[in-house]
């Protein structure tokens, strides 16, 4: 093997073995019907478009990007190409198709395969190396014509390329399946704690409690269950404030300010803290004690609004800034552990939702609106067991996400690695009955050494499966 390579491989610039970003030949009539394909008809994980239009060429031939059939299709442009916009032109309408700017297009000479080039380019590798290379500025950065010409791909026997396909096609349709079940687990474990909390909150989750601690009880009107009452958020709190206006920053001088970006899932996260140096009056009034809530009310995001956590000890004599709302619970009525419950149940969203008012994109619920969210109120030994029962599920609910979390990680890997293989000549075996490399190469090179190929005639039909 020469350079980690096979030795019956090469290694040559893409611009050896493919036209870069052709063009459609002149004498073609503006009348042809062709496929049209926008950005957003291009996978970011399978050669296939996701859609393609029809138009007339004449619309389309001015200031859009060519390609016909077999033709390798790359997003150049942030974030379309990490994320791994790509196609292999198949199915165009009369075997020629026009489209977004934003990518570069690779017309496989004689004797490659469109598929081992896509499946090239695809690599994460490859992607990080492409971005390494942008031009332009923040938001419109590209991959310039040149890295796309210079950048050299290890190159089997058209056999070969042949071979590895097939079984890239396999493996990684199996990965797909995978991922999409994957994919489908938080969906799953959200609904199912939205279920489990609607049912902590309307008094089903504890019946076999109330039953076996108190056998006569029985429902009583309205469908409520012993002991619980209809209230509002601003019945059983002690207070409601608005946090601080001041500016924030990371140098550790003053006293931490939680922020949006420290409500997460229920509970307060420190990974991006910041800083402010309080007046002692405000500080006084700011503090946080334990068991207080802090719930997010603006936010662009409305899904965002309503969102809450619970201050722990951790959290003791911080404060907070100006868009979360300080919520004390009065402790001989409720449990906050149970109030932080209540506040993230899908009827409180929908109430929360409701209210939500958009100013300029912004959207906002105010302390008025937040003490009149009503639920229902158990007594408080009865919390006390909802919040039991609640905590010990959710940490298995907890422990499944994070095993989902790191098998996808895994499955990422894997695609990645059996990618780096393939291109390393260890997916398939070498078979010394193929033609070899440098007679593939040849013929490219005479190929692209022969005048320019006659143009496409009026009305002549692209031969589809020329290059495939």
């Amino acid at each position: 093997m020469k350079s980690g390579l096979p030795k019956s491989w090469l290694t040559v610039p893409l611009a050896e073995i493919a036209e870069i970003n052709p063009r459609h030949a002149k004498e073609l009539d503006d009348s042809i019907p062709v496929s049209f394909a926008t950005m957003a008809a291009l996978n970011e994980n399978k050669p296939v478009f996701q859609f393609l239009e029809e138009r007339p060429l004449g619309t389309v031939r001015k200031g859009f990007t060519h390609f016909a059939e077999g033709d390798v299709l790359f997003a150049k442009i942030t974030p379309c190409m990490e994320n791994g916009k790509g196609a292999v032109a198949i199915g165009l309408r009369n075997g020629l198709g026009c489209g977004t700017t934003e990518v570069h297009v690779l017309r496989p000479l004689a004797g490659m395969n469109p598929h081992y080039i896509y499946r090239f380019l695809a690599q994460p590798m490859i992607r990080r190396e492409a971005k390494e290379n942008f031009t332009g500025t923040a938001g419109q950065a590209r991959v310039p014509t040149t890295f796309v010409e210079q950048l050299e791909m290890p190159l089997p026997p058209l056999t070969e390329q042949l071979r590895i396909v097939a079984k890239l096609e396999k493996i990684l349709s199996k990965l797909d399946e995978c991922q999409k079940r994957l994919e489908k687990i938080p969906i799953i474990l959200k609904r199912f704690r939205q279920s489990f909390l609607a049912a902590a909150c309307s008094g089903r989750l504890t019946a076999d409690w109330r039953k076996k601690k108190s056998p006569k009880l029985k429902i009583v009107e309205d469908d409520l269950p012993a002991g619980w009452r209809s209230v509002c958020v601003g019945d059983v709190i002690q207070s409601l404030k608005y946090g601080t206006a001041q500016k924030c920053g990371y140098e550790k001088r003053g006293v931490p300010v939680l922020r949006i970006p420290n409500v997460i899932n229920g509970v307060i996260d420190h990974s991006d803290l910041k800083y402010a140096k309080l007046p002692p009056k405000e500080f006084e009034q700011l503090r946080l004690k334990s068991g207080d809530i802090l719930l997010i009310r603006s936010n662009g995001s409305v899904s965002l609004v309503g969102k809450c956590a619970l201050v722990r000890k951790q959290e003791l004599d911080f404060a907070y800034a100006g868009y979360l709302i300080r919520i004390r619970p009065e402790e001989n009525t409720i449990a906050s552990e149970f109030l932080n419950l209540v506040l993230s149940s899908y009827d409180i969203r929908l109430q929360i939702e409701l209210e939500a008012r958009s100013t300029s994109g912004v959207n906002n619920i105010n302390s008025e609106e937040v003490k009149a969210l009503h639920f229902l109120l158990p007594p408080l030994g009865e919390q006390r067991e909802i919040i039991c029962r609640v905590e010990a599920l959710f940490a298995q609910v907890n422990k499944i996400e994070t095993r989902y979390t790191k098998a996808k990680v895994q499955v990422d890997k894997l695609t990645q690695s059996i990618l780096s293989k393939a291109f390393r000549g260890e997916l398939v075996p070498q078979n010394p009955n193929d033609e070899p490399t440098e007679k593939l190469l040849e013929r490219i090179r005479t190929l692209k050494n022969q005048s320019e190929s006659t143009p496409i005639k009026r009305n002549q039909k692209v031969n589809t499966h020329a290059r495939v």
